[in-house]
């Protein structure tokens, strides 16, 4: 007898029971820094859903990179994104430094000499600050304001022996007597209003012997922006009690600073820069406010070192170009900010003069003995 069994109704072994996959919706960004994560991964009996289905979740401590978090990958990424913000920052200055590239005439390239590479041997730098006032922002409108580099006075004279392990300044006083060539005996920032930068580098070769191998001229409109942008400096100042061309009321500036170190920001170091008259102070004088200038300049690089001006660095890195004109590249300003800071905070120096005299056109001038200019370059060049 064959017997016939009817499965119809009967359930297989082999049937698949039917599930639901469902997938984890996307994590917010809390919870991937978090480094939770969610999975579908294989049913889980006994813990069904409304329709029958399974769904199964695992919360994991995962990386970004989906890899459990440890010390070593928390580095790496610190790692990261330090050198990003070093790529940022440079990418700025370089682009930054190209759009000023141009702005120092043939002429004046053409009197200077090659000094190599800054980071292994010493050059001889100009830094040069004119009289002249932006059109716009602080300083524009002082009244009998010169707007145009033709004509403007070197007031600031600073000379930079720099690189190799090297750093030396000497400021020369703006109203020091020299034959100008051309001109004959003249103030030596008179060179400028002359012949612009070529004949004020022919000048101050002729008068100090150096060769120079690199110009700055400071931006007087940029050079604020540049100092905020690091966050300003800090200085350790006698008594200033300075009014510059009238005073804020007559558009130009006050400064009032107790004895003391003062945190200042970039228009309070511009006219500290450019404080000839303390009132507070009346021996004070031209050779007082060359000092300053090279404390300031010693205040800005080691602001550039502090920790803090890591975070500010492309703000820093975009304003610092833009705050000088200058014969150098992109990459040569790079070393001669590493070369400053290899060689250390420079001692200021200013060249003394001995007496005065009354120049052929009218105005008294200020005398330097040979000898005393030989021993101030000797000691700039040699230490």
């Amino acid at each position: 007898m064959v017997v016939t069994i009817c499965s119809h109704n009967m359930p297989s072994d082999l049937e698949q029971r039917p599930y639901n996959l469902y997938r984890a919706g996307p994590r917010s960004l809390r919870a991937r820094l978090r480094g939770e994560q969610e999975e579908v991964g294989l049913p889980d009996p006994g813990k069904p859903d409304d329709d029958g289905g399974y769904r199964r979740y695992r919360a994991g401590r995962r990386g970004l990179w989906g890899g459990r978090i440890t010390l070593g990958r928390v580095l790496i990424a610190l790692a990261i994104a330090i050198v990003s913000w070093l790529l940022l920052s440079f990418v700025l200055f370089m682009v930054s430094a190209t759009q000023q590239a141009g702005t120092i005439p043939a002429a004046a390239k053409a009197e200077l000499t090659s000094g190599g590479n800054m980071l292994t041997s010493a050059n001889t730098v100009l830094i040069l600050g004119t009289d002249q006032r932006p059109k716009t922002g602080p300083g524009s409108k002082e009244p009998g304001s010169d707007y145009n580099d033709a004509g403007s006075n070197s007031d600031t004279i600073m000379l930079w022996r720099v690189g190799g392990g090297v750093s030396r300044r000497l400021s020369i006083p703006r109203d020091t007597a020299t034959d100008i060539p051309g001109v004959g005996v003249a103030k030596i920032n008179a060179a400028y209003s002359a012949g612009g930068p070529a004949l004020a580098l022919r000048a101050i070769k002729q008068f100090t012997g150096l060769q120079i191998n690199h110009i700055i001229i400071v931006n007087l409109a940029a050079f604020p922006k540049f100092i905020d942008a690091i966050g300003g400096i800090t200085l350790q100042t006698d008594k200033v009690c300075s009014t510059i061309s009238g005073g804020t009321a007559d558009g130009g500036f006050t400064l009032d600073l107790s004895a003391g170190v003062h945190h200042l920001s970039g228009e309070q170091a511009l006219i500290l820069a450019r404080t000839r008259e303390n009132s507070c102070n009346p021996a004070e004088n031209d050779l007082t406010r060359e000092m300053r200038q090279q404390q300031i300049l010693n205040a800005i690089k080691s602001k550039l070192t502090s920790p803090t001006t890591f975070f500010r660095l492309p703000w820093a890195s975009w304003y610092a170009p833009q705050a000088i004109r200058s014969d150098m590249s992109g990459l040569t300003l790079l070393s001669l900010f590493a070369a400053s800071e290899i060689g250390g905070s420079a001692p200021t120096q200013v060249l003394q003069p001995s007496g005065s005299e009354v120049l052929p056109g009218g105005g008294d001038a200020l005398t330097v003995s040979p000898s005393a200019v030989h021993n101030a370059v000797s000691k700039l060049v040699s230490g």
